[in-house]
């Protein structure tokens, strides 16, 4: 009876165990999700045209997620300027990136990873399980719901599609001008 108990127990712990990080030099993963538009926005739509800057973060409309956002935005230039495309996933819904969107003036897409299939394709932890916060944006009380929170880390994917650059400890303010960097260390 001890060991039923004990299967019973960790079976389900190793079932749930998160598929591995890919690492510098691995070829990226295929994924897949809605862009802030509702659109279906593809890898293979996109890898092997550009330099793609894919950062993952846990939430739309939070404070560090909102300076790391913005830090993309105000570099966009010099990042479209060096063929460059940068991707936010988070598992905010598609409603909450169009939120997220207007409110500070994004211009890149947002990946609304509602089930946490594409942090778990890069190996990033994820935890699944909705959340919900009221946030007044434009003088109306909006609900905006979550159901994955991933951890922040950001990958740079090259031409050939593999991993150039992971940063699995990234600092939200940084992270644009970090990525900068690694872009021009590209060339």
């Amino acid at each position: 009876m001890r060991f039923l108990k004990y299967v019973a127990f960790v079976l389900p712990l190793c079932l749930s165990i998160p598929a591995s990080a890919v690492d510098v030099g691995d070829k990226a993963p295929s994924f897949e999700a809605k862009d802030d538009t509702g659109a279906d926005w593809k890898s293979s739509d996109h890898v092997g045209k550009k330099i793609l800057v894919v950062y993952f973060y846990p939430a739309d409309m939070t404070g560090g997620c909102t300076a790391q956002a913005c830090g993309y935005r105000d570099k966009m230039e010099s990042f479209s300027d060096a063929g460059v495309q940068v991707i936010g996933v988070s598992g905010d819904s598609v409603k909450n990136h169009v939120v997220f969107k207007k409110a500070h003036q994004l211009n890149f897409p947002l990946l609304a990873d509602v089930d946490g299939k594409v942090a778990k394709a890069f190996g990033v932890p994820v935890a699944l399980g909705e959340k919900t916060v009221t946030k007044e944006i434009d003088g109306v009380e909006t609900l905006l719901l979550r159901t994955a929170t991933a951890k922040r880390w950001t990958f740079v994917i090259d031409r050939d599609g593999k991993i150039a650059y992971k940063d699995s400890e990234v600092k939200a303010q940084q992270d644009p001008a970090k990525i900068e960097d690694v872009i021009k260390s590209l060339k």
